[in-house]
């Protein structure tokens, strides 16, 4: 009965992100320049539908691993440490400068170092702090402060003409994402859910706990290392895509704790990413005809997952 309700549940998401989709590709269009919009909203689609995916999946893994529904890897200081990559190379090498003018070569060392940063805070700091979740946290804030400082330092340095240019590269957009780049990033996304969904069995057990999921002869250490390899993946293909979104992960997965009341992380992968992608359509909708562009859709998404992230603290500093 039970199995029932995740399955129609997850076939409901199913339909409401059918829904919510082919409302975003037809209102407002203009059947006399049809040919002319619709591609460019299909490129939108698209690219929501890629990070979306990237960041659910991620947040998920990344959550069983440290058995909290508080911690992202956004949180720990992922987003700040792409804002100073884009700001040190204008702070360096100014507005003019390859690196960032060159979308393919700005994602690629975008996607080097926030790999490398991940997989340093992730792997080393787990060992280090013994996966304590409260020194995590605080060790995430501290990096995201640290780095944050450090842009904030440079953008006072630089001129403001540099600095307007700087801004259209620190929040997410879809509005101008590279083709080139989102079929490149669509197949990194394909290759990892291949490699997460094909022992998905793994997490509903290395959700038990470390000595749990040992006495049941999963191999921790191992198994461990490889996720977080593809966190580290997930999170920077998509941030290095369209920019840094930073509580959409904390604000859709646990939506989708609340709506399955599962441990079985096949509901929990398939219905965080159906979420994941309809938070993001709505906020593209309010974006682009509410608000006619004149904000990001970062800017929604942090606004409603922050108000829900001290909600969330505050829930359980009252358990």
């Amino acid at each position: 009965m039970l199995k029932d309700y995740k399955n129609k549940l997850l076939l409901g998401l199913a339909i409401a992100a059918l829904l919510v989709t082919g409302f975003y590709m037809l209102y407002q269009i203009d059947m006399d320049i049809f040919f002319y919009q619709a591609p460019s909203r299909i490129r939108r689609i698209l690219a929501i539908i890629i990070v979306g995916v990237a960041i659910a999946v991620s947040t998920v893994i990344f959550q069983t691993i440290v058995k909290n529904r508080i911690l992202t890897p956004s949180i720990m200081g992922l987003d700040s440490v792409y804002v100073f990559i884009q700001t040190t190379i204008v702070f360096l090498a100014g507005v003019g400068s390859p690196l960032l003018l060159n979308s393919h070569l700005n994602y690629f060392l975008s996607l080097t170092l926030l790999t490398l940063f991940t997989l340093f805070v992730f792997r080393y700091l787990f060992r280090l702090t013994r996966n304590n979740i409260f020194i995590l946290l605080l060790i995430g804030i501290i990096l995201g402060t640290f780095f944050g400082n450090l842009s904030t330092f440079m953008q006072q340095l630089i001129s403001p003409d540099d600095f307007l240019v700087l801004q259209n590269a620190l929040f997410a957009s879809f509005n101008a994402v590279n083709e080139n780049l989102m079929v490149l990033t669509a197949v990194i996304l394909v290759i990892m859910l291949i490699i997460v969904f094909m022992d998905f069995h793994s997490l509903d057990v290395l959700a038990l706990g470390r000595d749990a999921a040992i006495n049941l002869g999963v191999n921790y250490d191992r198994k461990v290392s490889q996720l977080l390899v593809i966190i580290a993946i997930l999170v920077s293909v998509s941030t290095a895509l369209v920019g840094p979104i930073m509580f959409l992960g904390l604000l859709v997965v646990n939506i989708a704790h609340e709506l399955f009341k599962t441990y079985k992380h096949v509901y929990l992968l398939i219905g965080t990413s159906l979420i994941s992608i309809i938070a993001l359509i709505i906020g593209q909708m309010i974006v682009q005809f509410v608000f006619q562009n004149s904000v990001e859709i970062s800017v929604i998404i942090n606004l409603v997952g922050g108000v829900y992230f001290i909600y969330l603290m505050l829930r359980r500093g009252r358990k």
